[in-house]
């Protein structure tokens, strides 16, 4: 009798397991079909459709990456860049709020990653937008050279700093010399506080862009920007009355450049190469 009742409680519980695998595998198909419609809808342009066809597949199948990627994405379509409207401000910031939950599962995840910095900078949110490539950049699991492109976009920011102060016309003049060639110079701002916010942006930006070489020696636009940077911190020289120093600037500048222009080259080079290959590859 015991046997009899042992047997019959493993029957059950194998019944129990076997349903249970069953209406997994159920749910996982039911969530394909609706991942299925959310792209059907997303192509035809109907957004909010397409976010509720992405919200039924990961009820369905709450494990579901895609569902997540798709969520974020047909609510980021939802928003409208440039309008002020309230509604479409929490639509981004929903937006943002859904990609941040790709990263929580997927913390390597560079689609959310850079859809959350274009959000930042789409709604003019500047210090969240700092804090959020300073975090990557900082960041030492993440890869070299992703963590050298967001030092690199620390680096343009401050560059643009410098350049909105230097070359506003109140700080520099031009005269025509033998030959009609225009030459510039820069004087200091009347203001000394405009100049002193320069040489902070210009200081920190040569900082950045050194550590983004560091961590990706080839990368083009590194070394374009420590060239724009040393030509800021060169004006920044002059406006000081500091010509010698603005010579070893220079100096500095030029070999940089001629870093920028060879990596240029050979990236060039290699495109030719790539695109050659491929087309050879489709001829066979």
């Amino acid at each position: 009798m015991k046997l009899s009742q042992t047997r019959i409680a493993i029957g059950l519980a194998i019944l129990v397991v076997a349903t249970s695998s069953g209406c997994g595998m159920v749910n996982r198909i039911r969530a394909k079909n609706e991942l299925n419609e959310a792209a059907r809808a997303y192509r035809e342009g109907h957004f909010t459709e397409a976010e509720q066809h992405s919200r039924r597949a990961l009820e369905l199948d709450p494990d579901s990456k895609t569902a997540l990627s798709f969520i974020a994405r047909t609510i980021h379509a939802q928003y409208r860049p440039g309008v002020q409207a309230p509604e479409n401000i929490a639509k981004a910031n929903e937006a943002i709020q859904a990609y941040q939950q790709i990263l929580a599962k997927d913390p390597k995840n560079d689609e959310a990653y850079k859809a959350i910095a274009y959000l930042y900078g789409a709604l003019k949110e500047d210090d969240k937008l700092k804090a959020w490539i300073t975090a990557r950049a900082n960041d030492t699991s993440v890869e070299p050279e992703k963590r050298a492109e967001s030092y690199i976009v620390l680096a343009s920011k401050d560059w643009d700093c410098s350049f909105k102060i230097t070359e506003l016309p109140t700080n520099k003049t031009t005269t025509l010399q033998a030959g009609n060639r225009a030459v510039v110079s820069y004087k200091k701002p009347k203001d000394q506080k405009d100049f002193d916010t320069a040489k902070a942006c210009v200081r920190r930006g040569l900082e950045e862009v050194e550590t983004a070489i560091k961590l990706d020696p080839n990368s083009e636009a590194a070394w374009s920007y420590k060239t724009n940077l040393l030509l800021e911190a060169s004006k920044l020289a002059e406006m000081d009355g500091d010509l010698g120093k603005k010579a070893e600037l220079d100096k500095q500048r030029e070999i940089a450049q001629k870093r920028t222009n060879a990596l240029s080259e050979a990236n060039q080079k290699k495109k030719e190469e790539e695109a050659a290959k491929a087309a050879a590859a489709e001829k066979k």
